[in-house]
Formats: C-alpha cells, structure tokens, sequence
C-alpha cells in the first residue's frame, strides 16, 4: 500500500521512531535518563491534548487515564515505564489518524465541466459572453462537440446528446425541436439553436455539484474504541487505585494499577485490525479511504447498484439480428456503419467479425435518424424507424422489442432487410454476486436513469428485486435518504458523475475505480480499481470479520487488565511489570489482528454470516 503522509503525520512517525530507539537503547545500557526523550516526544503530546479536552469540553476519553498513568510513573520515578506507555499511546494514535483521515473530493473538477463562453445569438448576430451572463429566453448556438452550458429547449435542428454526466444511459439520446437539453451534457453530432430555460445557477450541472456539497452520510463519525469505554475504565481504576492507596498505603501499588489499566491494546484494537483489513482489500484491488468505511460497511442491510458500467458493462452491444439473410445484412450494415464514429456504429462493426467490408460511398448521417450511403452499387438505409417512413420504405419486423433495446433497420434498396437490436449487456459475474449478496442477508436495489422496460430486464437477468427506474441524481439520493430514515443502512455502487450524490449520501459509497469518473471516485469511501464486483461480497465479509476480530480483542484486552489490576491490587507486580504485561497485549492484539491480512471468505463463511451477519432489526426487508 502506497502511505502518504501530510507534514504533521512525517512529524508525528519521525517523534515516534526517535522514541522507540532511545527506549531501547535505555533498557539495553541501563540508562533510564534516556526515557525522558519518549517522555517528551510522546507523552507531553498526549498530556497537552488531554489537558484542553478536559477543560475546554469536559471530554474524558481514554487519554486521561494515559495520561495519569505517565504522570504517576514519573512522580514515583519509573522513567522507563512512562516512555513505555507514551510510545504505544502514540503508535495507537498515528495508526488511528491514518486510517480514518478521509480524501477530500475535487468538486471544482464538476464545477469545470461547464463552459465558461457560451454563443449567443442576438438579432441574428453570433456573439460570445460568459455563462454567468445568460438570461432566460436567450438563444444559444451548440456545435457538435460541445458542453451545453445552461438547461433549454430545442428551437432548430436534430442531433444526439450523450446524458451520462446526469442520467447514466450509456447511450447517446436523440434530440429533435422541441427537447429538452441539459447542461454538462454533451452534443455529438449536429448543430442546433435552442431557448434558455434556467440561469446558470440553477442548472441542471449546478443543481448536481451542490447535491454533492451537501451530501453527507448519515452516520457519526467513527469513534475510538477505548473512548466508548473510557468512562468506565477511569472510575474503575481510579476507584481502584485510591482504594488499594486508602487500604495499604502504598502509592506503588496505585501507581501500578494505573500503568497496568492504560488502554494501550484497547487504543490498538480498531485501528490495526482495520489497517489489516484494508492490506487485504488492496490485494485484490479494492481501495478504502478510510476505517470509518469498514465499521459502516459491516452493519449495511442493503446495496444500491447503479445498472450502467456497474452490473453492465456500460456500453452497446449487438443484442439479436433478425433477418432472412442476417450474413448479408450485417455484411452491409457494418460496411456502412464503418463510415460513422457513433458509439452504436462502432458497436456494430465490432460484432461483425469478418474483414470482407465493402466499399461505401455517398455516405450520408443523419443526425438522430440514422446513416445511408452506396455499397455495391445498391443504395442502404440504416437507421430507426423515422428514417425509414421519410424514405416512403415500407416496415418489416416491426414487432415491438421486449426489453428496451436499440432497434436498427436494415434497408437495400427500398426494402427493408431485418434489423439489429443493440443494448447494454448484463455483467457475466452480476448474477453471482447478487446471489451471493443475498446470501449475506443484504437486499440488493437498482438504481437507474434508464427506462422502466430496460431496467426491469437488467433486473431480472441478474435476479434483483426492488428496481427503480427513470431515475435523475436526485432521486437516486431520495431514495437513499427515504431508506436511513426508515432505520437501514444503505450502501451504494456507481461508475459516473451522477452517482456521485448518491454516493455521498450513501453509508458507504463504493466506486467503480478504473472506469468511473475522478468525481465520482472522489465522492466514494471505496474504490474497485478492477471494476469486478464479484469481490463486493468478500469486501462485505472482511468488514463484518474486521467488526467481529475488533470485540474479540476488546474483550481480550479488558480481561487482561482487569487480572493485572487483581494482581497489582495484590502488590504482585510493579509499574515496569506492569507496563510490560500491557505490552504483551498489545503485541497479541496487533498479531491477532494481522491475521486479517490472508483472510478469504468462503462457503462455510456464508453460513456464519447468514446466522451472525447482522441484526435482526436490520433485516426487515426482503432481499
């Protein structure tokens, strides 16, 4: 794993390393006085903080029992066991810090998506001015190739429009007069004039950078274990110290007891069985940004899929061909298709695999319609069905397609041929792993801009139950926010820039790393870099394993200082006794928690998962 770290963390790991070696070299040269320099680089660190916590908030968390333990160590002149504990609270510390410092998102990169120049035309003159100057009702030409700059509607001309930016259809829609167009969507072809709607503040574009703004999960931010029991831990070795002090009269034992109660492999337990968990993860491509992921991620009951690039591959792909001569037909079509950059051209020609193209000539596009040149002598019409009546060309199957496919017919000459149907195809490993999901109890949605008919088909090709289709930024938010409210903890999945909201709102966002947007990534807790999803169910099991390693240690480091605080009672061990027997819990913790590092769910994971995964309250809903 690549660790970068900011000027305070360089500072705080420089400290420590000094720390340890002078430590060291103490105990091995029997000279105490070199303790002080732990004491110092580590300790007053912890006194200083603990002392503001306390007085500006009131705030009792584990540190002040660290921070008393160092103190007593150096009234009663135990140095060495001072620097001792200094140095583990602050190994405990900088671990914790890294694993929960969080990437801030680039949201100035969405920001810039939007033309700052927009071309407005004014009693017939052409002329350029800033976006933010753009009144409702002014016309703006569009050329092909560039970002429409506000919301409008269509006053002149035909083109196609990629939305993914906003929807996530992987396919470039069609616009004629009369549509509505979308700013930080994308013109491809034709040129067009259109009527502003919107100001540019309250665009389309804008409206979604805000939605990422102010989106945020719904969960607190992640909270050291120690400190959930730090209140407990203070009254009880403080009780006890001043107790075996009033009962013997022997500030050693006191002392002992405070040493002997720092919650060194309590402070270690999170972040290494995290820091282990996240090694693992990174073997198999998945980035985590932060702990605070890996705790949420292990109470979600349910996972949002976006369906384009995420359960799909994202792109077109030729689905049926029906025709009396499909050869022949395709034979022409991808010669003539091999004319055009469309992405359902491009599409196409790929799924044609022989190099047998003919010669095209009088190639001719016809924005949103289709394309139409001479091969062979024979005049061929590609295209939907609007080019096809324009040409007076009687239809042939024309039955309807099922499930929202993309339908190209194939015209020689007058008469219709066949057509192509084209659309988004499902993952090979999604049926897999919604199985899987299901049987780690997690309910599994799809999130989607596309049609009801062509979600409904995703959904049922990869057995997901609960679909909700037409879906805008927003809406795929709402549906997020409506879910916490009813008390689920909801984790969502996405490639693009429109899921970014959704992805922010989620208690876990999980981004499609290699082809999903900088923003989008930005916006996410988690990254999978290989874009396979078949590894979200071991993400899920090594969260709830993470969880589950993180109360075993608890429950191992709170029994070994309640025997040691028995044994210090008894004046059967000293403050360097003392110290070391907390280390060697700590060392427990740290190799227990490694063991992470190679874990692997498997078969009869599932089956403690499905028994133990997660609450019951948490499991209302049906997968």
């Amino acid at each position: 794993m690549n660790l970068k770290f900011g000027k305070n963390q360089k500072t705080e790991l420089i400290s420590i390393i000094i720390s340890v070696i002078s430590i060291i070299t103490g105990f091995i040269l029997s000279l105490e006085y070199l303790s002080w320099i732990a004491v110092i680089l580590c300790g007053i660190p912890i006194i200083k903080e603990c002392a503001e916590g306390l007085i500006k908030e009131f705030d009792l968390t584990a540190d002040l029992l660290v921070s008393m333990g160092i103190i007593a160590s150096i009234i009663i002149g135990e140095v060495f066991a001072a620097g001792e504990i200094a140095i583990i609270m602050s190994i405990g510390g900088f671990l914790e810090e890294y694993t929960v410092m969080k990437t801030q998102g680039r949201i100035k990169e969405l920001a810039n998506m939007t033309p700052q120049v927009a071309t407005r035309l004014k009693n017939g003159i052409e002329e350029k001015i800033p976006v933010k100057n753009i009144q409702v009702g002014d016309i703006l030409k569009i050329l092909p190739g560039e970002i429409i700059p506000i919301d409008g509607i269509i006053i002149n001309g035909e083109t196609s429009i990629d939305q993914s930016t906003l929807t996530g259809e992987s396919i470039p829609v069609d616009k004629k007069e009369n549509d509505e167009v979308y700013s930080g969507t994308i013109n491809l072809y034709g040129s067009f004039t259109m009527k502003t709607t919107k100001i540019s503040q309250k665009s389309s574009l804008q409206k979604l950078i805000r939605l990422v703004e102010s989106s945020h999960p719904e969960n607190s931010k992640i909270v050291r274990t120690a400190d959930k029991w730090a209140k407990l831990i203070i009254v009880i070795a403080f009780s006890a110290a001043i107790l075996t002090y009033l009962y013997t009269f022997e500030i050693t034992r006191s002392v002992t007891i405070l040493v002997v109660f720092c919650p060194c492999a309590l402070v270690l337990a999170t972040p290494t069985a995290i820091m282990a968990a996240i090694g693992n993860l990174t073997k198999y491509g998945i980035l985590v940004k932060n702990g605070e992921s890996i705790e949420e991620l292990a109470h979600i009951d349910e996972l949002a899929f976006d369906k384009t690039g995420t359960l799909t591959y994202g792109t077109p792909h030729v689905v049926n061909v029906i025709s009396d001569n499909p050869q022949e037909m395709m034979r022409l079509l991808a010669s003539l298709e091999s004319k055009s950059e469309h992405p359902l051209a491009k599409a196409i020609v790929e799924d044609y695999k022989d190099d047998d193209l003919a010669e095209v000539n009088d190639f001719k596009m016809h924005i949103g319609k289709g394309v139409s040149g001479t091969v062979n002598t024979s005049k061929i019409i590609a295209g939907n069905k609007t080019l096809l009546e324009s040409a007076n060309i009687p239809l042939k199957y024309n039955e309807e397609p099922e499930n929202g496919e993309i339908e190209i017919f194939v015209a020689k000459d007058g008469i219709v041929l066949g057509k192509v149907c084209l659309a988004d195809t499902l993952r090979k490993t999604s049926k897999e792993t919604i199985r899987k999901l299901k049987g780690l109890r997690i309910k599994t949605t799809l999130l989607t801009g596309d049609s009801k008919k062509t979600a409904n088909y995703i959904a049922r090709q990869a057995k997901v139950r609960n679909v909700k289709s037409c879906c805008l930024p927003e809406d795929k938010a709402q549906y997020i926010k409506r879910e916490q409210t009813l008390g689920h903890r909801i984790a969502m999945i996405g490639d693009g820039i429109n899921d970014a909201p959704s992805l922010r709102k989620a208690n876990v966002g999980i981004a499609m790393g290699s082809m999903g947007s900088d923003i989008s990534v930005e916006a996410a807790d988690i990254a999978l870099v290989n874009d396979n999803i078949s590894d979200i169910p071991h993400l899920i099991g090594i969260a709830r394993k993470t969880i589950r390693t993180i109360n075993i240690c608890i429950g191992f480091a709170l029994a070994l200082n309640i025997i040691a605080m028995a044994l210090a009672i008894l004046g059967l061990l000293n403050p360097i006794e003392g110290a070391l027997i907390h280390n060697i819990g700590s060392v427990i913790v740290i190799i227990y928690s490694s063991t992470l590092m190679n874990y692997k769910i498997s078969k009869r994971d599932y089956e403690k998962e499905r028994k133990f995964g997660l609450p019951k309250n948490l499991n209302k809903s049906k997968a």
